[in-house]
């Protein structure tokens, strides 16, 4: 069985966003966990006009160029990194309406979160757990929650997220739970496929 490749999705297409931080942050600290490929995909590079597609890819095949393309990424992957923010509450428009863009590319696939927000991306990443079972993803327990205290001398640039020890931690609990189901998976799915 080849290494699985995990995609860090970063879910914010904002110009100014945070998103950049802690994606480059957790691709650093991810090249300590050599049992997985990484790979960065960024949303900016998928630009998808809001969900219009006749139905879910589950029961119609995606007319556009950009569902097809998007889709035949996420089908290249065996895991997923969201990179969350939290807005109004929720996650980024531009993050679900990817994961609206697609559905059995997701399946039996690991999904971990590294929120960031006002408390951390909390809320955005529970609703996104809620997304990720819909999409038959396993969503991870560990997660990785910058809150607004940890954002802003990032932001002002007198810190780094590096510097943050208790996140670090955070963020390696997140990859072994993440190594582990993404071997298991990819093992099972590659079985079926196998039997099929």
């Amino acid at each position: 069985m080849s290494k699985p490749r995990i995609g860090i999705i970063i879910g914010s297409v904002r110009p100014n966003r945070f998103a950049d931080h802690p994606t480059q942050w957790i691709a650093e600290i991810a090249k300590g966990h050599p049992e997985l490929d990484f790979e960065i995909v960024d949303l900016k590079d998928y630009p998808m006009p809001l969900f219009n597609e006749v139905a879910s890819s589950l029961y119609a095949p995606s007319t556009s160029e950009a569902a097809q393309r998007w889709q035949k990424k996420i089908d290249s992957l065996d895991g997923f990194i969201f990179i969350a923010a939290e807005y109004s509450r929720g996650p980024t428009g531009s993050l679900k309406n990817a994961l609206d863009y697609a559905y059995t590319e997701w399946n039996r696939k690991p999904a971990a979160f590294v929120g960031y927000g006002g408390v951390g991306g909390a809320r955005a990443v529970e609703q996104l757990r809620l997304n990720a079972v819909e999409l038959q993803m396993a969503p991870t327990r560990n997660g990785v929650h910058i809150v607004w205290a940890d954002m802003a001398p990032v932001m002002q640039g007198t810190k780094k997220l590096a510097d943050l020890e208790h996140l670090k931690a955070a963020a390696d609990a997140l990859l072994t739970e993440l190594t582990w189901w993404a071997k298991v998976l990819k093992a099972a799915r590659e079985a079926d496929a196998a039997k099929a």
